[in-house]
């Protein structure tokens, strides 16, 4: 198993930095010394080709790997020679060459080797003890180049630091192992090599940076980097550790090394698990390896994603607390909303409810957040070190609460919307100056939402009162109509009170009438739906005499038409002829008979109703018959033909019209309602 690690780790490495090599030779415009780090990445390719190919511990294998060091020790005196003025030029150039010497003396041994075979076991403990001494010198050095780097230019140049260090210690772990036990470790050979494919991408990012080192690294790619390395060094020191075991526990090495592992398992878990863990690696790495705390295209993404999740998630306020305590890691965050001219509690995401005031924040709080917009540091009030407006109006229960971080306001246009208070995040530290940048942008855009999002119901509140007072308006058109026909019924009972068919008619009417005015009452509740069916086939000619009888007892009606069948709702049918019947009647002469006549064209059926009235002209026709609120009549309310045409489009069908002025023969309107025909009739068509 380890022979087959150690072949693909190494083919692997050898792959990753012949390319990182090739991609430097085609880049000519890299601030890297150039040709020092092509070769270091050339040397260290062969070198893991050879252990790859041959073996670790072939004569090759190990002269690759010292020249391998001889090139990145040359590539880091390139480094450190490019800074002209930097002190101790001469004494650096000794060390270099003092370690380089060394790397020299271990060729030389490891070419006696090969060339006298009797030598092998008295210089294998000088060999290794050399690599030892290689590997420690090399450490040192890097450390100095870390330091020795301008301040302004050190953040870029630490990754290459970075891997480095980690492939030279990689080398003095192995070979402090081998030197104090005197073996081989083939365990140790195959992980090197896995590190180092993990180690190549660290170099080819060293380079993805401008003249001054500045990284160009994703936080993402950081963060990977660093888990790798981490399960890396992990698994390199559980097999040091057993290999330790299994020199000094002897006969009981098995059990040891069971409970070691099982232990140390146990606890890297509980310890990889913790949120406080993941917080300070993420502060750690903010800090020494970026320009920036925040990756500000990260966050902002991950912000609107939070605030704009589909339906079926929290509530927008409860999700506005948590869009922005994920910016700052805080585990925990609470909305105060406007209340009157106060604060009061709002929406909580994971905040404890206990022990929370009913009014968060008074009038000065509210006044001094809306008035300066600040983000209010509580640790700095706390300590004494705020501004006098922010201690004066900061509750006391906020002060109190020692979870409670930070206060964000929210100021939408000059108006606050409320204010977000941010629990302590799990490393704890001071606000600086990006914290509060991007928590006052973060806070205006959460502002904008909220007003939005009240303004909306605001809207909807609105749009409630309007379908209130719309619905109110066409059941007063409809009470005039009830009105109209009682008051002719009333008129007509004194001339014709003793003819038993009227009182029967009148009866009739009477029950009709009641009935229809308790519909309207109905219709009056806020959750009252239309009246109505599902569209259905349905024979006009008996719903429009049942319609045409209503009126007939006050106005002669007549009916013209054979028997056809629309797809239609008979109640709002009923109510569309209703109103145009009732208008009908209304602009006609007591002795001009109203006429409905049916007909039916192909896929379509159609109603008309005509009367010898005054007419219309034809700019009202245009601009203002289907206008609700305007009439041509005295008293009229101007809704029966604006809601006579919602009702014939809600079937599918149009109402249209054509009027003529003058009255009498030469005049009169003609309202025309088109509707489907039934599904029966054009079937047969089609048939």
């Amino acid at each position: 198993m380890s022979l087959t690690v150690t072949l693909w780790g190494h083919a692997l490495a050898a792959l990753l930095f012949c390319m990182i090599a090739w991609s430097q030779l085609r880049d000519a415009t890299t601030a890297l010394p150039r040709l020092p780090f092509v070769v270091a990445l050339v040397a260290t390719a062969l070198w893991a080709l050879a252990v790859a190919g041959i073996d670790a511990r072939d004569v090759t294998a190990r002269v690759a790997e010292s020249f391998r060091n001889i090139a990145w020790l040359g590539f880091m005196f390139a480094l450190v020679q490019r800074d002209r003025a930097a002190p101790h030029r001469r004494t650096i150039a000794c060390l270099y060459g003092v370690v380089a010497i060394i790397v020299l003396i271990g060729i030389a041994v490891v070419l006696l080797e090969g060339i006298d075979v009797s030598t092998i076991a008295r210089l294998d403990r000088a060999r290794i003890l050399l690599r030892v001494m290689v590997a420690v010198s090399a450490l040192v050095l890097v450390n100095h180049l870390h330091s020795a780097v301008a301040p302004r230019e050190r953040g870029g140049i630490r990754l290459l630091v970075i891997a480095l260090a980690a492939m030279w210690g990689m080398d003095f772990v192995m070979f402090g192992i081998r030197y104090a036990t005197q073996g081989y470790v083939a365990e140790l050979i195959a992980i090197r090599g896995v590190a180092m494919a993990l180690l190549a991408p660290l170099f080819a990012i060293a380079v993805l940076r401008n003249g001054d080192w500045t990284l160009r690294l994703s936080r993402s790619v950081a963060w990977q980097s660093m888990s790798m390395a981490g399960v890396v060094l992990y698994l390199l020191m559980m097999v040091i550790a057993t290999r330790a075991l299994a020199e000094i526990s002897g006969e009981n090495a098995r059990m040891a090394q069971t409970a070691f592992v099982f232990g140390s398992t146990a606890a890297t878990l509980t310890l990889v698990s913790s949120p406080w863990l993941k917080a300070w690696v993420k502060v750690k790495m903010a800090k020494h390896l970026f320009r920036h705390r925040y990756d500000y295209r990260t966050e902002w993404i991950r912000f609107t994603d939070t605030l704009g999740k589909p339906e079926g998630a929290a509530a927008l306020d409860e999700r506005v607390v948590k869009a922005v305590a994920d910016l700052t890691d805080s585990p925990a965050g609470l909305l105060l909303v406007p209340d009157g001219a106060m604060l009061g509690i709002g929406a909580r995401w994971k905040w404890d409810a206990d022990d929370l005031p009913t009014i968060a924040g008074g009038e000065a709080l509210a006044r001094h957040l809306a008035a300066s917009g600040r983000i209010v540091e509580l640790d700095s009030v706390r300590a004494g070190a705020g501004s006098s407006a922010d201690t004066d109006s900061v509750p006391p229960w906020m002060i109190d609460l020692t979870d409670a971080w930070a206060l964000v306001p929210l100021v939408h246009l000059d108006r606050l919307q409320g204010a977000i208070l941010l629990a302590r995040p799990p490393v704890d530290r001071a606000l600086d100056w990006e914290d509060f940048d991007l928590l006052r942008i973060a806070g205006r855009q959460v502002a904008s939402y909220l007003a939005e999002a009240r303004a909306q119901e605001a809207l909807a509140e609105a749009e409630r009162f309007d379908e209130f007072n719309r619905r109110f308006a066409f059941i007063l058109h409809d009470i005039k109509n009830l009105v109209s026909q009682l008051t002719l019924t009333a008129r007509n009972a004194e001339r014709h009170a003793d003819n038993p068919e009227f009182r029967a008619d009148m009866i009739a009417t009477l029950q009709d009438s009641a009935g229809r005015m308790n519909d309207l009452l109905a219709r009056l509740s806020q959750n009252h739906r239309a009246r109505g069916e599902e569209l259905r086939d349905v024979e006009l000619l008996p719903l429009i005499e049942r319609v045409a009888a209503r009126r007939r007892a006050h106005h002669p009606v007549e009916i013209e038409g054979r028997h056809v069948a629309a797809h239609v709702d008979p109640v709002r049918l009923e109510q569309l002829l209703g109103h145009l019947l009732q208008n009908a009647i209304e602009a006609s002469a007591a002795s001009d008979p109203v006429k409905i006549a049916i007909a039916r064209d192909g896929a379509h059926v159609s109603i008309d109703v005509l009367d010898h009235g005054c007419g219309m002209s034809p700019a009202f026709l245009r601009d203002k018959l289907f206008k609700p609120f305007v009439s041509s009549k005295p008293g009229g309310f101007g809704i029966g033909a604006f809601e006579a045409r919602q009702l014939a489009q809600g079937m599918g069908g149009s109402v249209a019209v054509t009027s003529r002025e003058g009255g009498g023969d030469a005049g009169g309107t003609q309202f025309r309602i088109t509707l489907p025909a039934a599904h029966t009739l054009r079937l047969e068509q089609a048939a």
